[in-house]
């Protein structure tokens, strides 16, 4: 029996939501999508960028997602940023909703397609504040330095 060859695993990250906020604890649900929408993020041809999840009647969704098609997978322009279900258990999504209520936001972090179905990994966090990216992105630049004295001084 021949086995198949692994597809490569491409991952759609959210390169923003580190830097605009303080992450915790991430989780990994199930996307609910058509033939057409796997196949392009499959390609690679999605985006995070501004999307966000919301709960509507204790169900997760992801909105302001875009899925790209290409030249052999047509997507019209409401299918490529409609809003999309995801998959989760309902104690996860009890515990996301009780972040909320705290006032913190639910952030799309990545989507996985490594394996047989498209996953999200998301993650609640709160809002940096302008102070908050610029001490983050100072205290990383002193630590780059530091390594880099110690690797020169041995």
């Amino acid at each position: 029996m021949v086995k198949k060859k692994a597809a490569p695993k491409k991952v759609i990250s959210n390169r923003r939501a580190r830097h605009d906020y303080a992450l915790g604890e991430s989780l990994v649900v199930g996307l609910q999508l058509n033939g057409r929408e796997v196949k392009a993020l499959r390609m690679g041809h999605g985006q995070l960028r501004g999307a966000y999840v919301t709960v509507k009647d204790n169900e997760l969704w992801l909105i302001n997602a875009t899925v790209n098609g290409t030249n052999g997978i047509p997507l019209d322009e409401f299918e490529q940023t409609q809003a999309r279900k995801l998959l989760a258990k309902a104690r996860e999504i009890k515990a996301l909703v009780e972040a909320k209520q705290q006032g913190q936001t639910i952030i799309p972090l990545e989507i996985l397609t490594g394996g047989r179905f498209i996953k999200l990994r998301i993650a609640v966090g709160r809002g940096k504040k302008n102070y908050d990216k610029r001490q983050t992105l100072k205290a990383r630049d002193d630590d780059r330095r530091t390594k880099a004295a110690i690797k020169y001084h041995d």
